[in-house]
């Protein structure tokens, strides 16, 4: 202290605060944060990457980063290659059936070598039990999915033992024990291993793997055990593969030696000179030319070429079209058929409608990230590839069903009703009952049609867009259309496929029950194409109208086709009856119908699932009701459930409390 500050005495000290220092956080931002201030001190540039390039901030953080700098060090440029692509998965931010849904989309039928299931395995088991692994990773923060694939993976015969020699390395690599498991797929041209990693290491700690070990030592492992196995590339092969890539419609390695070749988006072709390129010369050249012919690249000056900007996108759009129509034409087996992408959106040009169609075919599009797809047999006429969102059940749309699949970002007909029935932004069920029945049409019931957009109101009020302020009196905004159609979009992913049918037509027209193809009788069978699967309902409808005459539901009148009145609700009630009768005498319990307005409640037992759809049955101990079944009650198999039927619409209500909770459906 200053002689002046002794003077003055203590009342002369005047604190001086620093600079706040930062609270709360983490370890590792602290750590970031330190290394972060440390690069810029010693003026090392960040790397994108390689080896050689300064030190990035946190790449010293996880298991593997010392490794990582010493991996890859025996490869050449005549070792087998492979692709390692790496998902790390947040298990409480995914479903909690996330591990579930992805250990059987693996285990799918059709991806082992005889076309049978894929048969999980482990580091020293060749029967994997995936339910015990799924239930002992349930409280891992996160996870590892992985798909390892060799270029020459169909020359090393035994995956299974490959896999276990990388995971190996791995473990060396990582100085820990992994708990994981395995599924070979021989379904593509390219066999290749998917490896489900949890995220714990042996002492039961988060496993936390360097960001360096993870985006190239797994892979650069993977090329160095298969390039002992099989031996260096030999010129002649190299020579061969490079070949095939001249002509390829896609984005290959020669596409990315050029782009590492160019300056200034230039490639100059004496470059090609040098001894490390001086054997692919006249690949890269044709290559050049290849993509001249389509467009992609230009010769400004003789031996200097431009390629263009958008060349890399285009080409893997390409690759990825091709790949799209190779699947197409597998799964329609050599029918003849017009070729489509299904682009939501699109759909209401031309024709004005959405597609109807049979499932012709389905399966992963991406497997690392459970993205499937659907070929849909359109009534048009067409084959069309409809990509789905991630996560969807591919299981609830068996081949051989029919479904309607339609853009989720356009504006629902119930949206639009809702709007322009509202008065002073309140809508009321009554009035709507009331304007129904004045405008009924054959075949449509009107509380069915209040029901319906009741459901509609439900699904928007847990969203936050609506407000219920009464039994049928609902408070809506001027611009519900809109805003339903953007809460579509976020919540089905720009592609809506509802089930019409899980039974093909062929099973529909003779079968009691309320079908599809019973509606598509009452509609006169509209929008039915002449050729392909709409040729084929055309048929299928002669049959149904014959069978409904034998069972005394229809008349024909020359061409004529008279059907009975209420003939659904005839089908259902009948289809309803013989399944009450078998449960019954199975259980021994007594069938108790469900009339409109009843509210019933028992435990939910099972679905069963009828030619006029799922239904839930509910057990109160001394008998049981089938009630229309909903996707939102299958998490509660085994619970107390109630639900009041009305008309054709269901509100569910979780445990024994009145109040609904789930509301119309």
């Amino acid at each position: 202290m200053s002689q002046r500050a002794s003077s003055d005495g203590d009342d002369g000290f005047r604190p001086r605060p620093g600079k706040p220092k930062q609270r709360g956080d983490t370890f590792i931002a602290k750590v970031l944060r330190q290394t972060s201030k440390a690069a810029g001190a010693t003026g090392r540039r960040r790397g994108a990457g390689g080896k050689t390039s300064g030190k990035v901030p946190g790449s010293r953080l996880g298991r593997g980063h010392v490794a990582a700098r010493f991996t890859g060090q025996s490869l050449t440029a005549q070792s087998r290659r492979a692709t390692v692509k790496v998902r790390l998965v947040y298990l409480q931010q995914a479903s909690g059936r996330s591990t579930v849904q992805h250990l059987r989309y693996i285990e799918r039928e059709g991806v082992d070598r005889q076309g049978g299931p894929g048969h999980a395995y482990g580091p020293a088991t060749d029967a994997a039990d995936t339910a015990a692994f799924e239930e002992g990773g349930r409280g891992d923060r996160h996870q590892f999915r992985f798909i390892v694939s060799p270029e020459d993976s169909e020359q090393l015969e035994d995956l299974r033992t490959y896999t276990r020699h990388l995971m190996a390395r791995i473990e060396a690599d990582l100085g820990t024990r992994l708990d994981w498991v395995a599924v070979d797929h021989w379904n593509t041209d390219n066999p290749h291993t998917h490896v489900v990693l949890r995220g714990t290491d042996d002492t039961g700690k988060d496993l936390i793997i360097s960001q360096a070990y993870i985006t190239r030592g797994v892979r650069e492992r993977a090329m160095e055990l298969a390039t002992e196995w099989l031996g260096p590339r030999t010129e002649l092969e190299i020579q061969r593969t490079l070949a095939r890539e001249v002509e390829q419609e896609r984005w290959t390695s020669l596409d990315r030696t050029l782009q590492r070749e160019a300056v200034d988006g230039l490639v100059r072709t004496d470059r090609f000179s040098a001894p490390a390129l001086q054997g692919q010369r006249l690949l890269l050249v044709g290559r050049l030319q290849r993509l001249q012919r389509m467009g992609l690249a230009t010769e400004t000056q003789p031996g200097t070429w431009a390629v263009h900007a958008e060349a890399e996108p285009t080409l893997r759009a390409m690759g990825e079209r091709g790949d799209i129509i190779r699947t197409l034409q597998r799964a329609m087996g050599g029918k003849q058929r017009e070729l489509a992408v299904f682009q939501p959106g699109q759909e209401s040009r031309g024709s004005g409608h959405a597609i109807i169609g049979r499932v012709a075919g389905k399966g992963l599009a991406d497997d690392l990230y459970d993205r499937g797809y659907l070929v849909v047999d359109g009534m048009d006429g067409k084959a069309h590839y409809v990509a789905l969102p991630p996560r969807t059940e591919l299981a609830q749309y068996p081949v051989g069903a029919v479904v309607e699949v339609r853009g989720s970002a356009e504006v629902r007909a119930a949206d639009r009703n809702i709007a322009a029935l509202a008065s002073n932004g309140l809508y009321r069920t009554d009035y709507h009952l009331a304007m129904a029945r004045g405008q009924a049409e054959a075949g449509r019931d009107p509380q069915e049609v209040v029901a319906s957009h009741a459901r509609r109101l439900e699904a928007l009020r847990r969203a936050g867009i609506v407000e219920r302020v009464a039994e049928g009196l609902w408070k809506v905004p001027a611009d519900l259309p809109e805003r339903g159609r953007q809460y579509d979009a976020q919540r089905q992913g720009g592609v809506a496929v509802e089930l019409k049918s899980h039974q093909p037509i062929e099973r529909q027209a003779r079968v009691i029950g309320a079908t599809w193809l019973d509606q598509q009788l009452i509609g006169g069978g509209q929008g039915l194409g002449d050729m392909g699967f709409g040729r084929e309902v055309k048929g299928a409808l002669q049959q149904r109208a014959d069978f409904l005459a034998e069972q005394g539901l229809a008349e024909r009148r020359g061409q004529r086709v008279i059907l009975a009145r209420n003939l659904l609700a005839t089908l259902r009630s009948r289809e309803l009856a013989q399944a009450s009768k078998d449960i019954a005498a199975e259980t021994g319990l007594e069938h108790r119908p469900a009339a409109d307005g009843q509210r019933v409640a028992g435990i939910y037992r099972r679905s069963v699932l009828l030619a006029s759809g799922r239904f839930a049955m509910l057990d109160d101990g001394k008998g049981f009701s089938l009630v229309p079944w909903r996707p939102v009650i299958e998490q509660r198999l085994g619970q107390q459930l109630a639900a009041t039927v009305r008309g054709g619409g269901v509100s569910w209500e979780l445990g024994r409390q009145r109040s609904p909770s789930i509301g119309w459906l």
